[in-house]
C-alpha cells in the first residue's frame, strides 16, 4: 500500500472517512449556535459513525474472506539484497571491551553502545538474524582475512557471495592466486578496494592488474572512493573523489564497478560519472547511519532527482555491530520521496540487474 492511501490490502478503509461523499453518503456535520448546542442529540455524522460504519466494515471483511483478516500481518516483507558486508572479525579496544558504532564525526564517545554481539560467532548469527527479520535474501561479504570470509560462506552458503578485499599494497595477493579465487566459483566480487586507506588514487598503477582482471573476467568490483573513511593515518579524503575513477573506466570500458556510499559528499561529481557512464552503479550504505538521517536523505534525493534511482543499492557496510542492518534498512524505507518503485529498485531490483542474478534462485527465509 502506498503512502496516504486509506484503503488497505482487502479493499478496506484504514483512515477516518472524509466528510464529503463518504461511501455514497454526503455527512453533514450540524453546527450550533453558541450556548445552543445540545450533546444529546444525534447528527447524521454521529448515525453514520455508530450504526452504519460498522455494518459496512463487517459486510467488507465477510465479502473479503477469512483469511484478509490476518493478510496483512501474514504478509512477507519484499525480498532486499544488501551488497556491502564486512567479515572481519571482532575487534577489541585496548581495556579489552568491544568498542561502541562509530559515531558521527568520529566523535569518541557519543552514547552509542557496542553491539550486543561480541564474538566472531556470534556477529555472524547476528547478522543472519537481522537478515531474516528484514528479508536480506543475500549478501556480498568482504573482508582481509580469506578465513574469515571463508566462515561465513560456508555458515550460511545460499545467504552469501564473496568478495576479495584489498588495497593495492604488499598484502594484496598475487592476480594468479586471485584469478583462481574467482574461477573456483568461491569469490564473485572484487573489494572491496580500499587503495584509499593505503594513500592510493583510484588510477595508481598498483592497482590496474585487478582492474585488468576483473574486466577480463566480468567481475563486479566494490570500490572505496568517497570523502571520509576510519580513522586511519594513511587514508586521504583528497583521494575520494569520484571523478579520480574516470582514467579507470576509460582503461577498462567493459568494467561492472560500484562506488561505495555514492562518493558521499562529492554529489555532482557522482552524478556527473554515473549519467556518463551508465555501467557504473553505487550503494547507499555507511552513510544510512554515520551521517544524520536528514542528511543522508538530503544526499539519496539529490542523486534521485538527477535520474540515478535505477542505479543505486542498497547496503549496511556492517562491519562489527550487525544493528546497523536495521537502521540501514529503516533509513531507505523512511525515505518518504522515494515512490514505491524507486524504493524497490533500491532494495533489490537494481542489484538483481547488476549482479546479472536470476531472482528466482534467491533462498527465501523459512
Amino acid at each position: 500500500m502506498d503512502r496516504g492511501s486509506s484503503v488497505g490490502s482487502c479493499g478496506i478503509p484504514t483512515s477516518r472517512p472524509s466528510d464529503r461523499d463518504t461511501l455514497g453518503f454526503r455527512i453533514e456535520y450540524k453546527r450550533e449556535p453558541l450556548g445552543g448546542f445540545d450533546p444529546t442529540r444525534t447528527t447524521t455524522a454521529d448515525r453514520f459513525r455508530e450504526e452504519i460504519m460498522p455494518t459496512l466494515l463487517l459486510i467488507a471483511f465477510l465479502r473479503a474472506g477469512p483469511g484478509c483478516l490476518f493478510a496483512q500481518r501474514s504478509a512477507a516483507p519484499s525480498p532486499i539484497i544488501d551488497v556491502h558486508l564486512h567479515a572481519v572479525g571482532m575487534f577489541y579496544r585496548p581495556d579489552g571491551t568491544p568498542p561502541p558504532r562509530v559515531c558521527i564525526n568520529q566523535v569518541p564517545e557519543c552514547g552509542n553502545k557496542p553491539s550486543a554481539f561480541t564474538t566472531d560467532d556470534a556477529l555472524l548469527q547476528g547478522t543472519l538474524t537481522l537478515m531474516q527479520r528484514y528479508n536480506i535474501v543475500l549478501g556480498v561479504v568482504s573482508g582481509e582475512d580469506s578465513v574469515k570470509v571463508a566462515r561465513w560462506l560456508d555458515g550460511a552458503p545460499h545467504r552469501f557471495v564473496g568478495g576479495w578485499m584489498l588495497d593495492g599494497g604488499r598484502s594484496s595477493p598475487q592476480v594468479a592466486r586471485l584469478r583462481r579465487a574467482f574461477d573456483s566459483g568461491r569469490y564473485s566480487v572484487l573489494g572491496e578496494i580500499t587503495s584509499q586507506y593505503d594513500s592510493r588514487a583510484p588510477d595508481d598503477p598498483a592497482l590496474e592488474p585487478y582492474f585488468a582482471l576483473a574486466e577480463e573476467l566480468d567481475v563486479p568490483v566494490l570500490i572505496h572512493t568517497l570523502g571520509f573513511g576510519a580513522p586511519i593515518p594513511k587514508f586521504r579524503s583528497a583521494l575520494g573523489h569520484p571523478l579520480m575513477l574516470e582514467p579507470v573506466i576509460k582503461r577498462h570500458p567493459r568494467l561492472r564497478l560500484y562506488v561505495e556510499n555514492a562518493g558521499y559528499p562529492f554529489a555532482d561529481e557522482m552524478t556527473a560519472l554515473m549519467i556518463q557512464y551508465p555501467q557504473v552503479y553505487a550503494d547507499v550504505s555507511t552513510i544510512t547511519w554515520i551521517i544524520p538521517r536528514e542528511a543522508f536523505h538530503d544526499y539519496l534525493r539529490t542523486l534521485v532527482r538527477a535520474g540515478l534511482s535505477r542505479r543505486l543499492m542498497f547496503g549496511s557496510d556492517q562491519i562489527i555491530w550487525p544493528e546497523t542492518i536495521e537502521t540501514a534498512v529503516e533509513s531507505v524505507e523512511t525515505a518518504e520521496f522515494l515512490t514505491a518503485e524507486q524504493r524497490r529498485d533500491i532494495f533489490f531490483n537494481n542489484a538483481v540487474r547488476f549482479f546479472r542474478l536470476n531472482p528466482d534462485t534467491l533462498k527465501a527465509w523459512e
